[in-house]
């Protein structure tokens, strides 16, 4: 046969064989493709769907109450829409950094009316307390624990070393005075010219605060309760001390107290309870030499049994709203850390869900027409609650003053760098509602019960996760009379990293990251270090 005849039997072969290697390759690669495979409900609900579009009929979907909201809809979280452990979300603040968005906003909304899990069964008296104690309670209006209370009275009872983290605003300041109280009634004060149980707190406006409620209950129980703050002249710090013969508990301020110490005006040998308030803010770098050299003034017991004799060892007590991790670098100098029991709240961390929280993203010029906007609302409504307005700085909490001044807004201003005297009566002022806007630094951060607050305003954005907690606890306290809100301006990329961390805990519903506290690491130059200079 000729080649040219063979051409086209050739060529009906090659395409007799590619026709065959095309169905091949299309039937293997079907097979590598994965298979879905619907229920029929949803093959059913696909089709009603289907048919609603060819109908011309908008399918809007049924959220519900809203998680966070914003004007950019396809953001927007429902409240009963979940977030995978190890998934990303697509944040509002996303883009946050460039000046584009600025003018942007996004909210967390409320999604519980009040802090449900505070809430407790019982009364004061199924604690084990003194009935004397019970009636004096019930005399404030206090009937009833808060979890915290329920969770650390029973455990000092018992003699234990005691670690308690829990929310702020959670009433721990009731849950470690109690357990004082108590042993005072029963046992009484052997010693009643040295202090029975000592509370050492970070600032002067806390040490105020929980002397006050101590002196509440101790007027009807015969305890008596002396406070002992720094930042005054020798002579002034001379009276507190000679005032009274006869101290039960004694509130103090770590530089006041280390210097009474050294002068050998105050002897801590026959405590019976050491308290540390705040002390996510006594183990940091401000005031860990502070407390360690008060520390070593003590005996601090390893077990229940050395607290049960008599002026043998005190009874340790641990309290803050975040876990110090620095504890044990010092309190394993002077104790057994096996013997601390730690009490831990579920909600340690979490943000609150029945607090409204709103973040803008504006220019730094803009956030003053945005705060005095809010401010003149408020005003407007002679509204009864207070505000707190949040600064950085002492110096922006003056500026801003003179801005308030400015426009007839009455308010007032604390920060660490005003003299001890000019302070003193400042925040109780502010609570008696002589003024509605507060004006000031982190100081007023920490512990300070502002029941009457409705809402917080972050003028400057806080350094850190931390600070916005403690901020945002000045609000939704237990026995405040609204849920409150937060305000947030935020004006610079370093700001937009915390808020980038804030809006994926409250779409994943986790803990705030990183809000472990440690001595290792210096903290930022703030009031709270200014004021422990002036005590020292």
């Amino acid at each position: 046969m000729k080649r040219s005849a063979m051409l086209p039997l050739l060529r009906a072969r090659w395409r007799a064989l590619a026709a065959i290697g095309l169905r091949l390759s299309s039937s293997s690669s079907a097979e590598q493709l994965p298979v879905v495979r619907l229920s029929r409900n949803t093959q059913i609900w696909m089709e009603k769907q289907a048919e609603l579009r060819k109908a011309g009929k908008i399918v809007a979907p049924r959220v519900g109450k809203l998680l966070i909201s914003t004007r950019r809809r396809e953001l927007i979280q429902a409240a009963g829409e979940t977030c995978g452990r190890w998934e990303q979300p697509r944040l509002v603040s996303q883009g946050w950094k460039h000046r584009e968005s600025q003018g942007d906003y996004f909210n967390i909304n409320r999604i519980q009316e009040h802090r449900v899990w505070s809430e407790t069964e019982g009364s004061f008296s199924t604690l084990n307390l003194d009935e004397r104690l019970v009636t004096a309670l019930e005399s404030l209006n206090l009937t009833t624990p808060t979890w915290v209370q329920k969770a650390a009275i029973p455990s000092l009872l018992r003699g234990r070393n005691v670690l308690c983290a829990s929310e702020t605003g959670s009433g721990k300041t009731l849950a470690y005075l109690l357990p004082i109280m108590h042993n005072l009634l029963t046992q009484g004060n052997l010693y009643p010219e040295n202090p029975h149980s000592l509370v050492l707190v970070p600032s002067r406006e806390l040490a105020c605060q929980v002397a006050a409620v101590a002196r509440r209950l101790g007027s009807q129980l015969g305890v008596m309760v002396r406070l002992l703050g720094g930042g005054r002249g020798q002579k002034v710090i001379q009276n507190q001390l000679d005032q009274t013969s006869k101290v039960d508990v004694l509130v103090a301020t770590p530089g006041i107290l280390l210097k009474a110490l050294k002068w050998d005006k105050i002897t801590l040998a026959h405590l019976h309870y050491v308290v540390l308030d705040e002390a996510d803010t006594l183990f940091d770098q401000t005031f860990s030499d502070l407390v360690e050299g008060i520390l070593a003034y003590t005996r601090i017991a390893s077990h229940a049994r050395e607290v049960e004799k008599r002026d043998e060892k005190a009874q340790l007590v641990i309290i803050g709203a975040t876990f110090p991790k620095g504890v044990g670098q010092i309190l394993g100098k002077v104790m057994d850390l096996g013997s601390i029991y730690t009490i831990k709240s579920k909600r340690l961390h979490f943000l609150m869900p029945h607090v409204q929280q709103t973040f803008m993203r504006l220019k730094e010029a803009d956030k003053i027409s945005e705060l005095l906007e809010v401010l003149k609302k408020h005003v407007a409504n002679n509204q009864e609650t207070g505000i707190l307005v949040f600064c950085n700085i002492s110096s922006t909490v003056n500026w801003l003053g003179y801005i308030l001044d400015n426009h007839g807004i009455k308010h007032s201003r604390l920060h660490g760098q005003m003299p001890a005297v000019m302070r003193l009566g400042i925040f109780d002022t502010f609570r008696k509602n002589k003024t509605s806007v507060l004006v000031c630094t982190d100081i007023a951060s920490r512990g300070i019960d502002t029941s009457k607050v409705d809402t917080v305003i972050n003028y400057d954005f806080p350094r850190s996760l931390e600070d916005y907690l403690h901020r945002a606890g000045r609000v939704g306290r237990v026995g405040s009379e609204t849920p409150g809100s937060v305000i947030s301006f935020v004006a610079h990329p370093w700001d937009v990293e915390l808020v980038q961390k804030i809006e994926t805990a409250a779409r994943k519903r986790s803990r705030l990251p990183d809000m472990e506290s440690s001595i290792k690491h210096p903290v930022p130059t703030n009031d709270l270090i200014k004021e422990n200079e002036d005590e020292l």
